[in-house]
C-alpha cells in the first residue's frame, strides 16, 4: 500500500507571489498579480497534489491580469538547479550542440533564392556567433533569402543584433529595453563590423513566422519588419516581448518573471500581447512556398 504525500503549496505561493511583487517590470501589475496569487491561495485554488498541476493553475492566474506569456510557474519533470536562472542551461546546450549552433539548414533554392533556418532558439552570442557567422555568409552571395523562425522559441537579444548586422548595411537602432530596476535604459544596435560577408540591406528578404515563434525570436522579426527591411510570412507570433529570468521555488517547479520590457524606435511600442503581425498572413505550412513565390516575382521586376 502506499501513501500520497499532499503538496505543500503555501511556500511556493507566498515565494512565488514576493518574486512578481519584487521583481515584475510593472510594478502596479505585480501588486495586482502577487494579490490575487495569495487570495487564491486562501480560498484553496491551490490545493493539489502535484506540482505539474499546481503550475498550470498558478500560470493561468499570473497570465490573467495583463496576459503576459512570460510570467509564469514552468514544471519541470526532473529537479531544476537552486541557482537563479540555471534550471534549462543543460537543455539548451544539447540543442545548441544538435542543431549545428542553432544553424540546422542553409540551402539554395531556383533563381538564387536562400533559405537559412534558424532553430531551435537564438542562442548565447558567446556560443553562436561562429556557425551563425558561417551560416549568414554562406547566404550573402544569394539574389534573395528568406529566414526561416517558424520553429525559433526565443533567446539571446545580442544574438538578434548579430544576425541583423548581417542583413543591414549600416549601424542602426534596433530596440531599446526598459528595466524596473534602476529605472535604467539600454539600447541594442546593429554592428558596425561582422565576421565574414552581409547579404546587405538592399536584396529581398523574408522573414518567416508561426504561431509557436516566441521572444528574442519575435524581436528578430518585428525588428527588420519595422525598419521596413523585410517582409514577415506566415502566422502571427505568440507575443511575448518581455526579458525575464527564473528562479527555483520547488525542486521541480521555475518562476519566470519579466523584468524589462522592449520598445521599438519606430513604432515606440512592442509586440507583447499582440504578437508579429505578418505581412502577408497564411498558414505556417504555407509560408516557405508564398515566400519564394514573392521573392522570385521580385527578382524577376
Amino acid at each position: 500500500m502506499t501513501t500520497s504525500t499532499k503538496l505543500s503549496t503555501a511556500p511556493v505561493i507566498d515565494e512565488t507571489a514576493r518574486l512578481v511583487s519584487e521583481q515584475y517590470v510593472f510594478p502596479e501589475i505585480a501588486e495586482q498579480v502577487a494579490d490575487l496569487l495569495r487570495r487564491r491561495l486562501a480560498e484553496g485554488a491551490y490545493d493539489v497534489d502535484g506540482a505539474e498541476e499546481l503550475a498550470g493553475l498558478v500560470t493561468a492566474d499570473l497570465q490573467s491580469v495583463n496576459g503576459d506569456r512570460h510570467l509564469r510557474l514552468k514544471h519541470h519533470a526532473e529537479p531544476v538547479s537552486p541557482e537563479q536562472g540555471a534550471a534549462t542551461m543543460e537543455a539548451m546546450r544539447r540543442d545548441f550542440d544538435t542543431s549545428l549552433g542553432g544553424a540546422p539548414l542553409v540551402r539554395l533554392h531556383d533563381g538564387g533564392i536562400a533559405v537559412l533556418e534558424l532553430a531551435p532558439m537564438l542562442f548565447p552570442l558567446d556560443w553562436a556567433a561562429e556557425p551563425l557567422a558561417a551560416a549568414l555568409t554562406l547566404t550573402s552571395r544569394a539574389q534573395a533569402l528568406i529566414v526561416d523562425l517558424r520553429a525559433n522559441r526565443g533567446g539571446d537579444p545580442d544574438t538578434v543584433a548579430f544576425v541583423c548586422s548581417y542583413l543591414l548595411d549600416r549601424r542602426t537602432h534596433l530596440n531599446s529595453m526598459h528595466w524596473r530596476k534602476g529605472d535604467r535604459r539600454e539600447q541594442s544596435w546593429s554592428l558596425p563590423h561582422v565576421p565574414g560577408a552581409r547579404f546587405g540591406g538592399s536584396k529581398p528578404l523574408y522573414v518567416l513566422t508561426s504561431d509557436s515563434t516566441f521572444s528574442a525570436a519575435e524581436e528578430l522579426a518585428y525588428d527588420l519588419q519595422q525598419l521596413g527591411r523585410a517582409v514577415v510570412v506566415g502566422e502571427r507570433t505568440r507575443g511575448g516581448a518581455h526579458p525575464c529570468k527564473g528562479w527555483t521555488v520547488h525542486p521541480h517547479l521555475e518562476v519566470t518573471v519579466p523584468m524589462g520590457r522592449a520598445v521599438n524606435p519606430v513604432s515606440g511600442t512592442n509586440w507583447e500581447g499582440t504578437g508579429v503581425q505578418p505581412d502577408v498572413l497564411c498558414p505556417a505550412a504555407d509560408a516557405l512556398d508564398q515566400a519564394h513565390a514573392l521573392a522570385a516575382a521580385r527578382l524577376a521586376e
